[in-house]
């Protein structure tokens, strides 16, 4: 049963104590109040579905994130924590002073559509009009998902339901299909060519060429490739699978030019090193910045570093190998991902469509 007990400052207070289960206790402004919410928790208990919300209900969003960002994010991959770091900016400035508690499937889709609108979600930072992409939302939405799918089983923090669960996902959009042109791969070579740093070159030439993704190049270690059975061994992807990739001969040129760079300090056992932190130590060569300048040099902002791995695979389908040799060498886990990263020009593909067909007869 139930017991009131009414403070000096007039409210009441509840206290439930049942056999097998804690002891609760819940401060209302009235009597009735107090009645009401002790009947339904008592009520809850003899059903067996009771859940302890005062956790969920004192932890604002801004605690649960830091922590899940102290944690959780910690032991995922440094591309995937850096990522994260930058999703969890704009859900703080949403739900930061929110409780757990009060996050209704309601006011996530309110998120959902206001940063689907710019307009509306710019307005309220007072920033200027910005164009969010529905792939960026349904990530921040996974990240939120996620914080809420620990709190939940291992936080214990008595929450009902995972409110993302339960709300419309914004579509996936069509993957990209963006192809290097032979001119501005040509402009391109030429432009590295003369780059002062050559990394940046080789890296371009062994991406172009094997499919690699950005991280898994820059991450090379000496001790992965061997250049006498041209094969590289990743051992860091994405997918968390280790994968062995085949060296084109154009591949093998870069990656000993790289090897056998006279510049090499030594000791350094990264195929494409940086210059020292301010720790002392070497780690790899960060490209980004070049490459963007580099682009914009020549024209080709749209093009992005990601987009020559599909080019590369694309090249591989056109060169006729099977969905299965692709998917050896790219790493991609389903044939349905596969697709999305393949491009193939239809003006490459007409030669070969007279040759499956045969000659035709002309029309009469």
């Amino acid at each position: 049963m139930a017991t009131f007990v009414k403070n000096p400052k007039g409210s009441w207070k509840a206290v439930i104590r049942k056999h097998g289960w804690p002891t609760v206790a819940k401060t209302f402004r009235t009597k009735r109040d107090a009645e009401d919410w002790a009947r339904r928790t008592e009520d809850e208990m003899v059903r067996g579905v009771y859940i302890r919300r005062s956790s969920s209900e004192r932890l604002t969003f801004h605690s649960a994130l830091d922590r899940y960002l102290a944690e959780v994010t910690p032991s995922k991959k440094p591309a995937t924590q850096q990522a994260e770091i930058l999703k969890a900016k704009p859900l703080r400035e949403f739900f930061g002073d929110y409780s757990l508690a009060a996050i209704t499937p309601d006011l996530v889709a309110r998120y959902r559509d206001e940063r689907l609108s710019a307009r509306a979600y710019s307005a309220r930072r007072n920033a200027p009009k910005t164009t969010i992409k529905p792939n960026t939302v349904r990530l921040e939405l996974a990240l939120l998902s996620h914080l809420f799918t620990i709190a939940i089983k291992e936080w214990q923090l008595g929450l009902i339901q995972n409110p993302v669960a339960n709300i419309r996902k914004p579509r996936i959009g069509a993957g990209r299909d963006r192809r290097l042109t032979t001119t501005e791969e040509q402009d391109l070579a030429a432009a590295l060519a003369n780059y002062s740093n050559p990394m940046l070159g080789w890296i371009f030439r062994v991406a172009i060429e094997t499919g690699m993704r950005s991280g898994e190049i820059s991450g090379l270690k000496l001790r992965q490739v061997d250049l006498e059975r041209r094969i590289a061994r990743l051992t860091q992807t994405k997918n968390d699978g280790a994968r062995t990739v085949p060296l084109s001969k154009a591949a093998v040129a870069a990656l000993r030019s790289a090897v056998e760079n006279p510049t090499r300090p030594k000791g350094c056992d990264l195929v494409f090193f940086g210059e020292p932190g301010r720790d002392g130590r070497r780690r790899a060569y960060n490209f980004n910045k070049a490459w963007t300048e580099l682009k914009r040099q020549l024209g080709i902002d749209d093009l992005r570093f990601h987009d020559l791995r599909h080019e590369a695979v694309s090249r591989f389908v056109e060169a006729g190998f099977s969905d299965q040799e692709v998917s050896a060498i790219s790493g991609h886990k389903s044939m349905q991902m596969l697709k999305r990263y393949t491009h193939l020009r239809a003006e490459d593909l007409v030669d070969r469509l007279d040759e499956r067909r045969g000659p035709s007869n002309p029309a009469t």
